[in-house]
């Protein structure tokens, strides 16, 4: 026994062992101890609460909803709701950071130090303060819907949200909708064929000017194909609102802007910590070869920079994501707000309630991070 317990790969796999059986009676305690709780409360159990009946409605949901609908739909509008915030920050928050990542290493002086700037100041205001910042003194202290800031009379902004023209969904809709994922398409294969007739052939064809066209192309003829019949609804002013067209509440845009500013901040100083990463050989390599430096940029720099900036960034996306349940504070319906909210405050289920919820933000970072982690791999040099 002493023999054995000399051996170093034997006793790592003891204690690797007493390790796991201490962990799992440790959890076990846990929960028998709750359960005993539970019990001897009186508290309900189990998720026969998502069959009842919510009894309050909610302003924003993707989906139809009213407050005779259960709590199972109101957890899958506020998990829908987060999806959406979570999304449209994360493509705006690349966009802004992606511009001020390359706009902090100008070397035009003046743009330079503003961009660093807007890095210094926005990165280090809490993030709930930029919420309730944007909600409370820029978009609530808009004026009222008869006195709105209109933008060719199609779009109006006042402190009851952003108002703008919406397409109706008939068929000359949904062939133009079908013929951007066909050019999308198109451009991917496209600029794949490119890619390997340069590997093979060394002769490079400039993808972006055909994407373009097909962009433009594709929608135009779809526009005859599914029978000319695209119209709008617009919004107009009847009463003491607007009516038609597609409304952005406040609480959206409060979060959206507090979300892609402050995040945006560090993908940029990922973007820049990338960009110098790359030596200084490969840039003056780039210029001997006659490149101008957008194609240096573009050519060279950016695609060294993005496989060593990604890392950073997917943290970010990360981070996006679970910021998003800030958003309690303003009163957009997510699912922090509606259902680990509203609905726990009328059932009183926390553990259930809560459970779900910290599950639905588990299965999203860990899909996104594969997604970006997958696209990482790709972008990894690949070795002759």
């Amino acid at each position: 026994m002493l023999a054995l317990l000399r051996n170093q790969k034997i006793r790592g796999i003891l204690f690797q062992l007493l390790t796991v059986i201490g962990l799992v009676a440790f959890l076990w305690y846990i929960g028998s101890n709750t359960v005993a709780n539970i019990e001897q409360r009186g508290i309900q159990t189990g998720f026969g609460f998502l069959n009842g009946t919510a009894g309050f409605g909610i302003d924003q949901s993707p989906i139809s909803y009213t407050e005779e609908n259960t709590h199972g739909r109101v957890f899958i509008v506020g998990l829908l709701n987060t999806i959406i915030i979570a999304f449209v920050g994360i493509l705006c928050a690349t966009i802004v950071g992606l511009i001020i990542g390359i706009l902090r290493l100008s070397k035009n002086w003046l743009i330079a130090k503003l961009a660093k700037a807007y890095i210094d100041f926005f990165r280090n205001i809490p993030l709930l303060l930029q919420i309730l910042f944007w909600y409370n003194v820029v978009l609530r202290a808009m004026p009222s819907p008869k006195e709105s800031y209109s933008f060719f009379e199609t779009v109006f902004i006042n402190n009851r949200g952003l108002y703008f023209p919406l397409p109706e969904y008939n068929a000359t809709f949904f062939t133009i909708l079908a013929s951007l994922f066909v050019a999308l398409l198109a451009s991917i294969m496209l600029n794949s064929w490119a890619n390997r007739r340069k590997e093979a052939t060394g002769e490079d064809l400039t993808v972006f000017p055909f994407a373009i066209g097909m962009f433009i192309l594709f929608p135009i003829l779809a526009y005859f194909i599914g029978g000319a019949h695209l119209n709008f609804s617009f919004p107009e002013l009847r009463g003491f609102n607007f009516k038609g067209g597609k409304t952005l509440s406040p609480e959206f845009l409060a979060l959206t802007f507090a979300l892609t500013i402050y995040t945006a901040t560090f993908i940029a100083e990922a973007v820049r910590s990338g960009i110098e990463a790359v030596s200084h050989g490969q840039k003056e390599a780039a210029v001997s070869m006659g490149f101008s430096p957008y194609q240096s940029l573009k050519l060279v720099v950016l695609p060294q920079a993005i496989r060593i900036a990604i890392p950073p960034i997917i943290n970010q996306y990360l981070n996006l994501i679970k910021n998003s349940s800030l958003a309690t504070a303003v009163g957009y319906p997510e699912i922090v707000t509606v259902f680990a909210g509203t609905s726990l405050n009328q059932v009183g289920q926390a553990i259930e309630i809560i459970s779900m919820t910290m599950l639905v933000y588990l299965v999203i970072s860990l899909v996104v991070s594969a997604i970006l982690n997958w696209f990482n791999h790709k972008m990894k040099i690949k070795e002759r």
